[in-house]
């Protein structure tokens, strides 16, 4: 007697998932689950889908940019995306990784549309800026994003040292606003200096050009000065606001530290500009008192560039010589007429006190002194010609008089023979 036997199929417990009446709810790669953690290990999260399946997360998906699952624990709920249907052991693929990008890059728009402050940790930094962390997403602040505080102020732009400032605030938090977010590229940019912005424009609000402030030195750099006043407000001191008079280097008249009074000349958005020189006289209006067109001073070469040199006559005014006024001969090399840091006399050529110009000249000054040692030669030829023609004059007198004293002629000698 031959018995039949026939073979019962096994049925993947998916595909028995997806014969019940409610598989319309099974959930499709890519959507986002959630369910209640059942075990957690180093590297497998499992979690149970509301009694369908048992989900599990592992390896690299169990990073969550996020960070809304980095401290999970046995009861917890979890949102997840799903990734496979299911695996070699018949659980569903599921990843954090996913849904935490997702979450954490709808999270920074979020932040970004409202104009939040933020905190951002710096992880490191290269000569273009920092690179920050806001939870697990990288991003970049820019070095011109720094605020005034932190901007490197490196004399000489050397790239080294600006590094080395820029790595010294590796591991520090900052508070920043994004200005720029991308899912798409995965671009995060930052801004400290928006953030500060936000935070003094009303402080900013209670000043208006023209107010006296006074405040301390907190930076020098080729281009001005930095001063510090009222509730932690920063201006900048541009170098032709220092002083009355040109100004090569700023540190020649000004150092950190230093108390000085200075007035706001211009308010744009929260960047502050201030003048020092303004409140004090401008030395150009008794510039006429002290000088004329046509007067013989000596000054000091403070500059030499190819077009001339400039001069410095007294503290407050300096004059500009031209290539043109140092000789009257081709110049090669102007170091060989005149040298910086030595006195020179020359002649005031022209004098504008409303754009602080002083003119001057070398060469009118040789030429002055060649006519005048022309002119004493002249004079010197003319008194030894006259002096000459006085000699020959006296001379011919002598000659006269001797003649009138000469001894006895041969017509007395025969008188005297004759008596």
């Amino acid at each position: 007697m031959t018995t039949n036997t026939q073979t019962v199929p096994t049925i993947h417990p998916m595909d028995e998932l997806l014969q019940r009446s409610d598989a319309l709810n099974v959930p499709k790669i890519g959507d986002l689950v959630e369910g209640t953690v059942i075990s957690i290990s180093k590297n497998e999260i499992y979690i149970d889908l509301d009694g369908i399946t048992t989900g599990i997360v592992r390896g690299r998906e169990i990073y969550d940019e996020s960070e809304e699952f980095s401290n999970l624990k046995k009861g917890d709920k979890a949102t997840a995306t799903v990734v496979g249907l299911d695996n070699e052991n018949g659980y569903m693929e599921l990843s954090f990784r996913e849904a935490g990008h997702k979450k954490a890059w709808d999270h920074l728009e979020k932040l970004y549309k409202e104009g939040n402050i933020i905190e951002s940790k710096v992880i490191d930094a290269n000569k273009g800026g920092l690179m920050i962390k806001i939870g697990n997403v990288v991003g970049f602040l820019p070095v011109s994003q720094l605020t005034i505080e932190h901007y490197p102020r490196i004399e000489g732009g050397d790239k080294n040292k600006i590094l080395g400032h820029l790595k010294s605030f590796i591991n520090q938090p900052l508070k920043t606003k994004i200005i720029d977010v991308d899912e798409k590229d995965e671009k995060l940019i930052v801004s400290e200096k928006a953030a500060w912005d936000d935070k003094q424009k009303k402080v900013i609000s209670k000043y208006k050009v023209g107010d006296k402030v006074k405040g301390k030195v907190t930076g020098v750099v080729d281009f001005g000065a930095f001063v510090e006043f009222g509730d932690n407000l920063e201006g900048l001191v541009h170098i032709s606001e220092l002083a009355w008079q040109r100004i090569d280097d700023p540190r020649d008249v000004i150092k950190v530290g230093d108390i000085v009074d200075a007035e706001i000349i211009d308010i744009e958005n929260t960047k502050i500009s201030l003048s020092i020189k303004k409140l004090k006289t401008d030395p150009w209006v008794e510039v006429a008192k002290k000088y004329k067109v046509g007067q013989k001073v000596r000054g000091k070469v403070l500059k030499v560039n190819p077009f001339g040199a400039f001069v410095e006559l007294d503290q407050d005014i300096h004059g500009l010589v031209h290539i043109s006024e140092l000789s009257n001969k081709k110049i090669n090399n102007l170091d060989n007429v005149v040298q910086p840091d030595k006195d020179y006399d020359f002649v005031i050529l022209t004098i504008d006190a409303n754009n602080h110009r002083l003119g001057l000249s070398l060469k009118a000054l040789k030429e002055k002194t060649d006519k005048k040692e022309e002119e004493t030669k002249e004079e010197v030829k003319e008194e030894t010609k006259a002096e000459e023609k006085e000699e020959l004059k006296e001379a011919k007198a002598e000659e006269v008089k001797a003649e009138d004293t000469t001894p006895e002629t041969k017509d007395d000698k025969k008188i005297e023979e004759k008596a």
